[in-house]
This record gives C-alpha cells, structure tokens and sequence, in this order.
C-alpha cells in the first residue's frame, strides 16, 4: 500500500465533510430574510456611516510591519530551544539575523513608518 493513499482517503473524506456542511446549511438553514436580518451589525448600535470605510495606508504599513516582526520574533523560539547544541555557530548566525531585523526595524524607523499623526 502506497503511504500517499492514507493522504487522499484524509483529502477524500475532508471534501466529504466540507461538501455535507454546506449541503445541509442550504438545506436546512433559515430562508426568512428581513430588512432587519439584512441590515448591518455593530455590536447592538445603531449602524453608523457606510460600511466601506477608507482606511490610510500607514494604518496597513503598521499592520504589515506588526506582522513582520511579530513573526521574525517567533524563530528566536527554537533557537533559544536549541542554543546549547548549536553552539557559537548557532549564536553568530542567530547575531546576523537579529543584525537585519534591527536594520530593518531603523530603517522603518528613520523612513517615519512608525508614526501615527
């Protein structure tokens, strides 16, 4: 028996369950709409304003750079794990990619990305 098998009988069965969730929701879901179902929600208020609000790009810049550094961050984990075995090897490159991260980061800094007016 081929080990790819146990992968397309998980695939095969996955498409199963997914297909048979969606099935039954149009089946058996509501149909009744209103304007009320219809119309937008906040958190019990009133709606206010469009729902396609515009949002500036150092609001997307911030999130980008979060992201960024928030997942450099989470390869000091196994290193840190690992750092005896990996001996003065492991440190100096781990060094060098702390290196680059702190230039991006002055880099971001110095170009204003951080600054929310």
């Amino acid at each position: 028996m081929s080990p790819w098998v146990s992968v397309a009988l998980l695939f095969l069965l996955s498409g199963i369950v997914v297909g048979a969730m969606v099935s039954l929701n149009q089946l058996l879901g509501p149909r009744a709409t209103s304007d009320v179902k219809q119309e937008t929600f906040e958190c019990g208020n009133p709606p206010s304003g469009g729902a396609w609000g515009r949002f500036t790009v150092r609001f997307y810049m911030t999130a980008i750079l979060f992201i960024l550094f928030d997942v450099e961050v989470v390869f000091l984990f196994p290193w840190a794990v690992l750092f005896r075995d990996l001996g003065l090897f492991g440190f100096f490159e781990m060094l060098t990619f702390l290196l680059v991260l702190a230039v991006g980061l002055l880099y971001a800094w110095r170009k204003g990305a951080l600054e929310w007016d």
